[in-house]
């Protein structure tokens, strides 16, 4: 299964990788995968062992579908996909009580705004700057509208961002979802590939000949390597590379630090469990200046399955200590849905993006003054020998599987 002189080593099984490595099988090439954890999939992840039911970890949904290059390929598999925008419901609750339609239309109106906007001033010719500063204020409305499309969209606050990349990856619907999850698909998208699992890269030598890679399996060398570790990784030096990487390449690494989004699952099979419909999706509005309310979304596919999002600061704020999400869950969960629903939901399973060393987090953003951080990232090195690829290196579709799919791709293209 294993070339023994394989032309390209690719870096990371995640759907970066296993796009770079498809490419370069339908291109003629060969390669070796080496991906340093038990799985493939990286951060399209669905396991079902711990609820009983299937839940995406990571990546929840294919946006911007009549765009994604995934949704062929699904298609292809002949897996189930839905949009999820044409059967959910959107609720919020206000004051402790839920908006009406009129003010549910009221919240959408203030979204539409926020966006034309951001939009305009990316367009005026200005520097670069926080996303924040060009954010409206002072509406009803905009301070929710700034904590769902900054902190539980993008993992991040609109401070931390770059306006130009901020409106630059800004995606549409429809939003698909998978009945067997996206981390399912991905890892369908892997199959029969070679793919060598627990062999973590520690070093990387680019020569001017070939490139190696050493970790505890020894050493493997091939004329190119494509690199496809979340920018935490390499931020945190988790592979040594030798000689050291461009000044430019290791500054657009750490311009694109990875936010985070934690979610807190939880069986729902009491019928004291929060009466929610499948597929609603469940705001608060903010309420105060450092509120940052979660969101719910109930019962996909029909599922007794409720799933918390949070992200940004708070998020960061318990990382490691899955018990004080929990916690803090129930707690949104009793806002919601009162004590007594709270009380009733059962097991729970809490990602854990952060203090997973494999990834460091769960999705890039660019910082203030560096929009141009993803385009260099992911420009080929040493005439093609050394790609990067991965959600960060996509301008367009970044913190998505579309963007490490399609950048995959490009990397295997560029290697000579």
């Amino acid at each position: 299964m294993f070339p023994s002189d394989p032309d390209v080593l690719v870096i990371g099984a995640g759907c970066a990788g296993i796009a770079a490595a498809r490419e370069l099988a339908a291109r003629g090439r060969s390669c070796i995968v080496l991906e340093a954890g038990p799985r493939v999939g990286g951060r399209a992840w669905t396991e079902s062992a711990s609820l009983g039911l299937p839940f995406d970890h990571g990546a929840s949904w294919l946006h911007q579908a009549h765009d994604n290059p995934l949704r062929p390929l699904a298609a292809a598999l002949g897996l189930e996909t839905l949009d999820h925008d044409s059967v959910r419901e959107r609720r919020i609750l206000l004051h402790g009580r839920q908006a009406t339609r009129e003010e549910r239309a009221a919240f959408a109106a203030a979204d539409d705004a926020f966006w034309a906007v951001i939009d305009a001033a990316a367009r005026d010719g200005m520097p670069d700057r926080p996303a924040s500063k060009a954010a409206p204020r002072g509406g009803p409305w905009n301070p929710t509208v700034a904590h769902w499309e900054g902190s539980q969209i993008c993992a991040a606050e609109l401070s931390l961002m770059s306006l130009h990349d901020f409106a630059a990856t800004a995606l549409d619907g429809p939003n698909l979802i998978l009945r067997q999850g996206i981390g399912g698909l991905v890892a369908r998208l892997a199959d029969g590939l070679p793919i060598r699992l627990d062999a973590p890269v520690a070093r990387l030598h680019w020569g001017a000949r070939e490139i190696t890679a050493e970790g505890p399996f020894g050493s493997l060398a091939a004329r190119a390597a494509i690199v496809t570790v979340s920018t935490g990784v390499l931020a945190a030096e988790g592979i040594a590379f030798d000689p050291p990487l461009p000044a430019e390449t290791q500054d657009a690494i750490h311009a694109l630090p990875l936010g985070l989004l934690t979610k807190i699952a939880f069986r729902a099979d009491s019928p004291d469990a929060p009466d929610l419909p499948p597929f609603v999706t469940q705001h608060r509005a903010v309420e105060h200046d450092g509120d940052s309310p979660m969101s719910w979304v109930s019962r996909l596919f029909g599922d007794p399955l409720m799933i918390a999002f949070c992200g940004g600061a708070r998020a960061w704020s318990f990382a490691g200590d899955p018990r004080r999400a929990e916690a803090e869950a129930r707690a949104e969960a009793t806002k919601l849905f009162g004590a007594r629903a709270a009380a009733a939901l059962g097991p729970v399973t809490v990602t854990r993006w952060a203090e997973d060393p494999l990834f460091h987090g769960a999705y890039s953003h660019a910082v203030p003054g560096a929009r141009a951080a993803r385009t260099t990232l992911g420009r080929p090195l040493a005439d093609g020998r050394l790609c990067f690829a991965g959600e960060a290196c996509h301008p367009r579709f970044a913190a998505t599987v579309a963007g490490a799919w399609l950048s995959g791709v490009e990397a295997a293209r560029a290697v000579p």
